[in-house]
């Protein structure tokens, strides 16, 4: 349900993109340029036709686009149930995803921590000796 609810989004985030940017604002718009000039829109659409079809195709898609919207993120963040079920109201798939993998990397953290403690490491003392003639370069 997921990944038709996406697909459908992108699909109705493109159309939208599209009828926006054919409509003509004060110019012809890219109705009018892409197509030609304006005989073209005026051929298929009529006069004031266009305007119209392309004003009512923006509303139509624009609430699909906002219902869209509302459907995935409730999805997403797991529904009104499951959310009064688990006791965390708002909590997404993404933030206990994130959450599971904080984690992961705590306890691994905590493994070498425990396993770099159980290695006893000794100091070595190292003595040096000088010579007390003081022509004597050597160290022996």
């Amino acid at each position: 349900m997921f990944a038709i609810l996406v697909v459908t989004h992108i699909l109705v985030s493109f159309s939208l993109i599209l009828v926006v940017l054919m409509q003509s604002s004060k110019g012809e718009g890219l109705a009018g340029s892409a197509f030609g000039g304006g005989g073209v829109s005026g051929a298929v659409f009529g006069g004031r036709g266009a305007a119209s079809f392309l004003s009512k195709a923006t509303s139509v898609l624009a609430a699909l686009f906002m219902l869209n919207s509302g459907a995935l993120a409730l999805i997403s963040s797991g529904g009104p149930t499951a959310s009064n079920v688990s006791g965390q109201q708002g909590e997404s798939v993404v933030t206990r995803q994130a959450q599971q993998e904080r984690e992961q990397v705590l306890q691994q953290q905590q493994r070498q921590a425990t396993f770099s403690d159980s290695l006893q490491i000794t100091p070595i003392e190292i003595k040096t000796t000088t010579s007390d003639q003081p022509g004597d370069t050597s160290g022996n």
